[in-house]
């Protein structure tokens, strides 16, 4: 008998969903764009079977991947499992058999040395393979159309790390999957790799080199010479996991590192330098770009520990003000023989998180952004429950050109996820485009898929798509053309 326990992770919005759907042509406020092609594929975290040891964080559920299929004006729906190791034996033992989050100590004894990954972070396509993934796990290769699992890929064998990241890039020059691993020799390890994947899912190159502490190393940035790999205290050690605490704990006594590795061939771990700056917090890359021999790093920053669910690793108690991130670049002179920051600067006023960027343009010089923003001056009513965390309640936009923002606020009794740009086409210009993010309807218990015009987004959406189903809060998503899913267009 399931029993899921009475605890924010698990109640209001976030109850289990445990759904697998297919619904056609969803009811459409506004117009869908008929020249819209593709699907727009996110994931949630959605527990199977109640937690092994009574309760859990929300990030520990089962990957549900969510796919809308645009075409011809209208949106489809279709939602599955991410069909795992790890859910395929619990399936069949019908309950829980993996315990608390990043911590194998926990786990029954018939799956000590099982992979543990969930594939709930992230849903990224790439060479007509649809990836989900969970950076503590290989990457789990499921099928663009229909959704079903073809199971985890160690590119022909040609991988040999054990750990790849939620947070790939495209290389708009080459093409190729840019990526990158983690205690890539086991839980807790320095150990990391960096790879580079063919569009056809050949692994052209893998380095491995350590890290200066363990840390969640959840996103880098790329730029056409470097990899670029900040390393934030958000750290860890096996007496934590012996005690039974949270696996992650943010310690405000360490500096915060850049590490950035030249992209060529026949690079070494001799070759990577490593930049030092005082103790923040950052997780989530918006881009990074070069400008003569200046590498320019956009994150959103905050001046202490943001996740108040990896807590202070001495006890101290969440300081939501200095957990507020606004999006900062860090920038570091590659001709510099100092490994001293060259400056430290804030790009805007508005509290938020969830960068992203039109992904043509990752890597380069780049005037649009856009985020999830926490807008404190707007009223907020908990009807429903939070959807998890932060009432991240507004969509963000920066034009770095000319420095302008806008702003969209949700209502006060609805937050959003995170959003993601789509191209106009192949070769319109930056930012010509939309804007798809979606919105939860915390009182109604629903959600509404919203489409933006994406240098325009004050304007309100130009369609809302309701989806007759409550998708609990969603990590990270992107989109894909019909030509990329393998789909004649």
């Amino acid at each position: 008998m399931a029993q899921f326990p009475d605890s924010p992770s698990f109640t209001g919005f976030n109850t289990p969903s445990r759904v697998e759907a297919d619904i056609l042509d969803l009811d459409v406020k506004g117009a869908i764009p008929p020249e819209l092609n593709g699907a727009f594929y996110r994931v949630q975290p959605d527990p199977q079977f109640a937690p092994r040891l009574g309760d859990d964080i929300a990030f520990n559920g089962d990957g549900m991947i969510t796919m809308f299929r645009i075409h011809d004006g209208q949106v489809d729906f279709k939602q599955r499992w991410a069909q795992t190791d790890k859910w395929k034996l619990e399936k069949a033992a019908g309950k829980a058999l993996f315990g608390a989050y990043r911590n194998p100590l926990t786990d029954d004894e018939s799956v000590k040395g099982k992979i543990r990954g969930t594939a709930n972070t992230n849903a990224f396509i790439h060479g007509g393979r649809l990836y989900a993934l969970k950076e503590d796990s290989p990457a789990l290769v499921m099928d663009p159309v229909t959704l079903e699992t073809d199971g985890y890929t160690w590119f022909n064998g040609a991988m040999t790390g054990q750990t790849f990241t939620a947070h790939p890039k495209i290389d708009p020059l080459t093409g190729d999957m840019i990526a990158c691993g983690y205690a890539a020799k086991g839980v807790l390890t320095l150990d990391m790799t960096y790879y580079v994947v063919s569009p056809e899912g050949e692994l052209k190159q893998e380095v491995w080199f350590k890290l200066p502490y363990y840390a969640m190393m959840h996103d880098f940035a790329i730029t056409p010479d470097y990899a670029l790999f900040h390393v934030v205290p958000s750290t860890s050690n096996w007496e934590r996991l012996e005690k039974g605490l949270p696996h992650f704990g943010f310690d405000t006594s360490l500096p915060v590192y850049l590490g950035v590795l030249p992209r060529r061939p026949g690079v070494t771990e001799a070759d990577i330098r490593w930049f030092k700056r005082e103790n923040c917090f950052a997780s989530h890359v918006m881009n990074a770009f070069q400008e003569g021999s200046k590498i320019h790093f956009d994150t959103p920053e905050a001046k202490n520990n943001m996740f108040p669910f990896f807590p202070d690793i001495d006890g101290a108690p969440f300081n939501p003000v200095e957990g507020m991130s606004y999006l900062t670049r860090w920038t570091v002179d590659m001709a510099s023989n100092s490994d001293a920051f060259e400056s430290v600067t804030q790009l805007s006023g508005m509290f938020g998180e969830f960068p992203r960027i039109d992904d043509r343009c990752a890597g380069l010089p780049y005037r649009y952004g856009w985020m999830l923003v926490v807008d404190g001056e707007k009223p907020v009513e908990l009807k429903g429950g939070s959807a998890g965390g932060l009432i991240m309640n507004t969509l963000g936009m920066i034009d770095h050109e000319t420095g302008r923002e806008q702003k969209w606020w949700c209502g006060p009794v609805s937050s959003l996820q995170e959003p993601c740009f789509i191209p106009r086409s192949a070769d319109a210009a930056e930012g010509d485009g939309w804007i798809i993010q979606v919105c939860n309807r915390l009182e109604e218990h629903r959600s509404d898929l919203l489409l933006f015009d994406a240098t325009e987004i004050e304007k309100g959406p130009i369609a809302e798509v309701r989806i007759p189903v409550r998708l609990r809060f969603g990590l990270h998503g992107n989109w894909a053309n019909a030509a990329d899913m393998g789909i004649a267009a």
